[in-house]
């Protein structure tokens, strides 16, 4: 495309600048990764360890390591061209898999509370899932792009991708991750629509998936058990449904404007991992409904810069970018949209965290890593010299 199609498709996004970020994309994460450690540092106090002045500090001095890694990751990735993501496609597919698949390696995986996630890295706990979902989503993208002529033959349309995904999904079943299989089977599959694949096609891999997901469920007690507390949460409030009952209550006590900050009484004795997965529950204690909606319209704006970079991009011939894109932005905001119903009750108890706000390195850091793509992305489809592809 020539130089003023260029100026012109950019210069119609009022948020694109010639300095090559996206203001509005760049100022919300910075407002959700210092919301995330502000709620952090309040949630994570009943977690903090024995007595002395880093029994306090401590959880929230890891967190905010993980943010300062997270942002030089962010950063350093806005610089890598997108081509390179394109080309990198399959070896990071390749590399995630192993990843997954080390953690089943005698000695190597650790095993926390029956499952199998974290690998032991100097001392610091790693989630390989949590980059296999991205790298699943760059592969997503690139394939997606090289199949767009035909993407409405079923082969090239669905069944390789749904084939790759199922070898994914059944590493983290394995593990058993349940959470992150239904997080990167959601994203892939919108991705395969707005891709457009045969409607057809699509319904049919719903419906197959739908199926795949219900048999999961049922076929583990655990998980049957938490459908059914989530489904009548007060029929056993002590034992099944306590960690859901715990963050209605917390949300309960916090009315519309909550009972402030530090303040949560949940987070101290009664809700488990109130700084990972039930952090929205705290911030909902603490700050309200009112905190509660600020959270949700930041990640609103997240998904909605994102996808005005893709239109941008796409309207300018930049198919990868654009599917790229579409899809990072859906990895977090689908992820987040679970974290949120889960703890409003409205789906069933998961273990997932929030992105760019719950403690956990490798969450943050992979999330922070997706951002810096997207900001690549964005200095790619702006006009001017020195601009990489």
């Amino acid at each position: 495309m020539n130089t003023v199609s260029r100026v012109t498709a950019t210069r119609s996004d009022p948020w694109a600048h010639g300095n090559g970020f996206d203001g509005l994309l760049l100022g919300t994460v910075a407002v959700i990764l210092a919301f995330g450690s502000l709620m952090v540092a309040s949630a994570g106090v009943a977690n903090a360890g024995s007595s002395g002045p880093m029994a306090l500090f401590g959880p929230t001095l890891r967190h905010l390591v993980h943010v300062a890694v997270g942002v030089a990751a962010m950063l350093l990735v806005s610089r890598v061209p997108v081509a390179w993501w394109e080309a990198m496609g399959k070896p990071l597919l390749l590399l995630g898999l192993g990843l997954l698949v080390v953690l089943f390696l005698p000695g190597i995986g650790l095993t926390y509370n029956g499952s199998t996630r974290w690998l032991d890295i100097a001392g610091f706990g790693f989630q390989p899932a949590e980059p296999a979902k991205l790298f699943m989503v760059v592969y997503a993208a690139g394939y997606l792009t090289r199949k767009h002529e035909v993407l409405g033959d079923f082969t090239h349309g669905v069944l390789t991708i749904g084939l790759v995904l199922a070898v994914v999904g059944l590493l983290l079943l394995l593990q058993p991750d349940f959470g992150s299989f239904v997080v990167i089977a959601l994203t892939v599959g919108a991705l395969l629509f707005l891709s457009g694949v045969r409607f057809w096609h699509f319904l049919l891999c719903a419906l197959v998936g739908a199926g795949a997901m219900v048999f999961l469920i049922w076929s583990k007690a655990y998980r049957a058990d938490r459908v059914t507390s989530f489904l009548d949460p007060w029929q056993d409030p002590a034992d099944t449904s306590y960690q859901l009952v715990q963050g209605l209550i917390a949300l309960g006590r916090g009315e519309w404007f909550g009972v402030g900050i530090g303040a949560s009484v949940q987070k101290l004795y009664f809700l488990p991992h109130a700084e990972t997965d039930f952090l929205l529950a705290v911030i909902g204690e603490e700050l309200g409904f009112v905190g509660v909606c600020f959270a949700i319209v930041l990640y609103g704006i997240l998904l909605w810069r994102s996808f005005a970079i893709s239109r941008t991009a796409e309207r300018i011939g930049k198919l990868h970018a654009a599917r790229l894109a579409q899809g990072l932005s859906l990895l977090l905001v689908l992820q987040a949209m679970i974290h949120i119903g889960v703890n409003l009750g409205s789906l069933p108890t998961k273990g997932l965290t929030l992105p760019l706000m719950s403690h956990g390195g490798s969450s943050l850091i992979t999330s922070c890593i997706a951002v810096g793509m997207l900001l690549a992305i964005e200095r790619s489809i702006q006009p001017g010299p020195g601009r990489t592809p």
